[in-house]
This record gives C-alpha cells, structure tokens and sequence, in this order.
C-alpha cells in the first residue's frame, strides 16, 4: 500500500517538479500547426535550454481563427494566441480577455507573418481559372472558408472584393458583383483553411480561395491535387500575436516575452519562410523559390483597417446584400 501511495504522489514531490519542464500555452489558428510544433518551437527549445538549461514543453490547439477566438473568450488558460485577423484580437479585447491593444506594442505592431490570398485549381487548370473574375464563369464549384468560424474567409471576401475594386474605373458595384459571382458558385463551406484544404484534396470543388502558404505546404508535401493560380491584384493576409496577460503568472514573464521575441528573430523568420509564409523582413522572403509574383499586393490598411472593413466589406456588401440577393 505504501509503495502505491508513493507512485501517486510521486510526481508531486518537491524533487520532482523541480525536474518538470516549463510549459508555454498557445492557441493559433489552423494553418500554423506544423511550423509552430515542427519547425518553431523545437528551434525555441533548443535556444532556451542553451541559454538557460531548462527545458520547455508547447502545450497547443490549433482550429479556425474564430474558433480560437471564441475558445479564448470563454476562457481557456492559453497564454499567447496567434490570429488570423487582427479583428479577432480587437474581439478579444472587446470581451475583456485582454485589457488594451497590447499586440499594437510588439514588433510590425503584432503581425508575425504574411501571406497572399490565392485560388487553388485542379491539374492543368480545367476550368481556365486565371484571376478572381474566372471563378464567377458558370459550372466552377467553389471550395470557401466559413466567415462565422474562420479568418481565412473573411480575408477571402476582402481580397475577393478588392481586386474587382482596385481595376481601373472600378468601384464599390464592381466589387460587389465579384463578391455576387464567386458566392453563387460556392458549392461547400469548411470551419478552418486546413479543413477547406482537406475537403478539396478529398475531390470537393473545381477551386479553393485559400493562403498561399497553404498551397505551398501541400505542394512541399507531395501533393499532385492541385496548381496554384496568383490572382493579379489579392490581399496578403497579416497575422497577430496577442499576449493573454492575465493568464501569465509573475514567473512565467521572463519564459513568456523570450518566445514572443523569438518569433520576429531572423531565425524565426527563416523558419516561416522555409515553410511558406512570407517575412515581415521583406529581404528574407527572396529565399523560398516557390514564392508567386502578384502584380498587384494589397494590404487591409488599404481599406482603412479591420474594423472599417468588416463594417463596410464583409457585414454591408457581403452579409447584408449579397446573401440577401442570392437566396433562393
């Protein structure tokens, strides 16, 4: 009985928690799983335990950046979150999780990494997609993203509207009726950009609207399911690191900020890059040669910000109008 007492209350001892790795507790969204828990994460270990002989052990979750966003709203004691959107983090401050716009006081105000909005095809381009105006064309089915649950798509509907208004001579009708084409032919809706990805490698769809960095995965990966077409003009979607500062004890600061730091290290950076995503260090960005070149690059600061944009993209033009006008 005692030997059994023992084994239970073995790892509660003093000796033994003194020997128990630290822990970092990050949400993020889908995309970034396997370079966070494959390429990032065990360089910061590395690094940590070089610097101060400690280990650490990554406690993660990773899902649509809504999701997270909901998930960390209701409580659950992550310490760092990485969002799709900066919208998602202004929500959770809005909700009282964090108490200002803290992510705004780290480096490029928060964004951590870039990538353009691109539309994935079927080998040897089918359908003749060529730019955002080829999927409005009848018979395309569509593979989106879920505004409700994903940052994906509400990058998708900017960029989607943004390249019909940035033509010459183009205004807010052009971009309404790109958005009006393309949501007609959206034939299937997933919860995250990974289950968007996934639905579309099962066969679902003729065209995915998605990240660059998730086309250049699976391309890495071996995947012969798709090609990637650049639109002319697309978003390049930015991507916020926000520190849940009331679920960071006083011990854990130092551990906290050295991570945080560590994600804009040209270490870091290269890792991004190496995996697809685009630098915030332009000079960095010239190393991965599966990059595309877009003629156009917008940026969300173009429409005047996230909350601008949701209010008059995503919730007048899209939700309000062109849901409307498109149901049966």
């Amino acid at each position: 009985m005692l030997a059994l007492v023992l084994w239970t209350i073995w790892p509660w001892l003093p000796s033994q928690r003194s020997n128990r790795p630290r822990t970092i507790v990050l949400y993020g969204f889908s995309i970034l799983e396997p370079v966070i828990t494959r390429g990032i994460f065990p360089a910061f270990q590395k690094k940590w335990m070089a610097e101060t002989g400690q280990s650490v052990e990554l406690i993660s979750s990773f899902g649509g950046s809504g999701t997270v966003t909901n998930q960390l709203i209701m409580g659950v004691p992550a310490e760092i979150a990485i969002l799709s959107t900066e919208l998602d983090a202004q929500r959770l401050k809005k909700a009282g999780v964090i108490r200002t716009e803290t992510w705004k006081e780290l480096p490029h105000k928060g964004v951590i990494n870039r990538t353009p909005f691109i539309i994935q095809v079927r080998p040897g381009n089918p359908k003749k997609i060529h730019d955002f105006s080829g999927l409005i064309q009848p018979g395309v089915r569509i593979v989106h993203t879920d505004p409700l649950t994903s940052g994906a798509a509400n990058w998708a509907i900017v960029a989607e509207y943004g390249a019909a208004v940035r033509q010459p001579g183009s205004g807010p009708d052009a971009g309404r009726s790109m958005l009006r084409g393309i949501w007609r032919n959206v034939v299937v809706q997933a919860g995250s950009g990974r289950a968007a990805r996934t639905q579309f490698d099962s066969g679902f769809g003729d065209a995915l609207i998605t990240y660059e960095q998730d086309a250049i995965w699976s391309l890495s990966r071996g995947s012969s399911r798709l090609e990637i077409v650049y639109p002319r003009s697309t978003i390049l979607s930015e991507h916020t690191v926000v520190v849940i500062d009331s679920h960071v004890s006083g011990k854990e600061e130092k551990l906290i900020k050295a991570f945080v730091d560590f994600l804009w290290s040209e270490e870091a950076q290269r890792i991004f890059v190496e995996s697809g995503f685009r630098s915030v260090d332009e000079r960095l960005n010239s190393s991965n040669p599966r990059f595309g070149h877009i003629h156009d690059p917008f940026f969300i600061d173009d429409f005047g910000g996230w909350q601008k944009a949701k209010l008059s993209i995503i919730d007048d033009i899209w939700r309000n109008r062109v849901l409307k006008e498109l149901k049966p």
